[in-house]
């Protein structure tokens, strides 16, 4: 008899993605004056995908119980990840010509009007931490007494993981790979992969009115979610990316290993959100969606 995996309800979550999809669609005029580029940036942020990094802003900002606005911060890191997506699928890098089903920017506006689509999102990501600053800046006490500090750790955060240490140099080492051995493969996970989430949870708290003495833990914990991430996707594309990707980690560990090393990742994240009281039945249902993927795969 076969068995039947019953796919997790999202049931919790799909209201709060509806709620960014809307955000953001009012917000594509503020991209810019009317034109080819910004019709490639809207192409880009409005071509479907889970939303799983905005959502991670506003499900913690939500679980510390603060009531605090953080929709900014949600576009700041989408317009990050949407950034990094354009330029990954363009010819001199992984050369995709669809996404999510979809042509890419490139194939529709070309590469040129492509790449300064994601030179511009990249921009507006910036934009908008500043825009998340302002509006804590606007809050009742205590929250507003930390805007400064919450901007100055909010940018070193974005720029350090958008740049050599972060998905940038994650991408060139995904071009150029080093000797396969289990610290390089975890090290492009953790530039390619790790580093947005860890933006998206720290965003989430910060601009969530969270501690901000307790964001190396929140760090810590946003560490493990995207390692499980990135190992559940390098097993569902384990077929895939055989004799072409040899930092897929799936691969390099064998799918037994791979399967465990997510396991503990996700044993792991789960026991920090509970100690840092994040562990909403919005998240659970995230986690139980995640291993169902994997499940299924």
């Amino acid at each position: 008899m076969l068995t039947t995996i019953t796919t997790p309800s999202l049931s919790l979550i799909q209201p709060l993605k509806k709620q960014f999809e809307e955000f953001l669609k009012r917000n594509i005029s503020k991209l810019g004056s009317k034109s080819a580029l910004r019709d490639a940036c809207e192409y880009a942020l409005i071509n479907g995908g889970k939303r799983i990094r905005p959502l991670i802003v506003l499900m913690t900002a939500e679980a510390l119980g603060n009531h605090l606005d953080v929709f900014e911060a949600t576009l700041s890191v989408e317009y990050f990840h949407t950034a990094s997506l354009i330029a990954d699928d363009l010819p001199c890098m992984d050369n995709d010509d669809f996404r999510r089903e979809k042509p890419s920017a490139h194939k529709i506006f070309g590469e040129a009007t492509a790449l300064l689509a994601s030179y511009a999102l990249i921009s507006a990501g910036y934009e908008k931490i500043l825009s998340s600053v302002q509006v804590l800046s606007r809050q009742k006490e205590p929250y507003c007494q930390v805007a400064n500090e919450a901007c100055v750790i909010a940018l070193d955060h974005a720029t350090r993981c958008a740049g050599l240490s972060g998905a940038t140099g994650g991408q060139y080492l995904d071009l150029y790979p080093e000797e396969a051995s289990l610290e390089s493969v975890r090290g492009v996970i953790y530039k390619k992969t790790v580093t947005l989430f860890e933006v998206s949870f720290i965003f989430g708290w910060l601009f969530g009115g969270g501690d901000i003495k307790s964001l190396p833990a929140v760090q810590d914990l946003a560490n493990h979610f995207g390692m499980a991430f990135q190992v559940a996707d390098d097993l569902n594309d384990i077929q895939k990316d055989k004799g072409k990707n040899p930092l897929n980690s799936a691969l390099f560990l064998g799918e037994e290993k791979a399967r465990a090393l997510f396991d503990l990742e996700i044993e792991q994240f789960c026991s920090k959100m509970k100690e840092l009281e994040l562990f909403t039945p919005k998240f659970e249902q995230l986690t139980d969606f995640l291993i169902h993927q994997l499940k299924a795969s």
